[in-house]
C-alpha cells in the first residue's frame, strides 16, 4: 500500500516480499564481512525480534527477503531497527577496514546520501524504503521465492541457484541447512 510516506505494511502479521538496496547500488556485499552483518543481523531479529525468515537471498548490492513476524512484534518496526542498525555497523565496517580500497569512494556517497536526506544526521546506507508486496496467495509466494532464488543464476553468479550460500536455495532445493534457519511456508 502507499502511504504519504511511500508503501506501507499494513497487514503486520502477514508474510510479505521485501527488496532492501544499498543508495546507489554500491556493490558492498561483495565483502564477506559486510554480508556477514546483514546475516548476523537477520539471525538476531529471528531470536530477539519475532522474525520469521521464509526465504532471503543477499545479492552484491540488495538483499531480498519473504518475512513475518509474530506478535507482539510489529514487521515494520523489526526492518526499520534492522536497516537502522545494519546502515551503522557497516558503514563502521567499512571505516575501519584496512584492506578496503573503496573506502574513501563508498563513505564520501554514503555520507553525501545522508546529507541529501533529512530523515539521516551524517550517512545513509540503505535506499529509502523497501517496497513490500504482501504474499496472500501460494501464487505470489512461489513466484517471489522463485524469483530471489534465480536471482544468482540471472546474475551469472552461480550455475545452480543452490549453490549460492547467500540464500535460502539450498534449503529449499536439497533440504539441507544453509546459513540462516528457514521458517517454510
Amino acid at each position: 500500500m502507499m502511504s504519504d510516506r511511500g508503501y506501507s505494511i499494513r497487514d503486520q502479521y502477514a508474510i510479505h516480499f521485501i527488496t532492501f538496496a544499498v543508495v546507489q547500488w554500491i556493490d558492498v556485499f561483495t565483502r564477506k564481512e559486510y554480508t556477514d552483518i546483514v546475516v548476523d543481523s537477520l539471525r538476531f531479529c529471528q531470536l530477539n525480534k519475532g522474525l520469521r525468515i521464509h526465504a532471503w537471498c543477499i545479492m552484491s548490492n540488495h538483499v531480498h527477503l519473504i518475512l513475518s513476524t509474530q506478535e507482539p512484534y510489529r514487521l515494520s518496526d523489526t526492518l526499520r531497527d534492522f536497516k537502522r542498525y545494519t546502515s551503522v555497523a557497516i558503514i563502521k565496517a567499512i571505516s575501519e577496514n584496512p584492506r578496503e580500497s573503496r573506502k574513501r569512494w563508498m563513505l564520501w556517497i554514503f555520507k553525501k546520501a545522508g546529507e541529501d536526506n533529512n530523515r539521516n544526521r551524517e550517512f545513509q546506507f540503505w535506499q529509502q524504503g523497501n517496497h513490500p508486496i504482501q504474499c496472500d496467495s501460494n501464487a505470489i509466494i512461489d513466484s517471489r521465492i522463485k524469483y530471489l532464488h534465480e536471482n544468482p543464476v540471472r546474475a551469472g553468479i552461480v550455475r545452480k541457484a543452490e549453490e549460492y550460500i547467500y540464500s535460502s536455495a539450498l534449503d529449499y532445493y536439497t533440504g539441507e541447512s544453509g546459513l540462516i534457519k528457514i521458517d517454510f511456508i
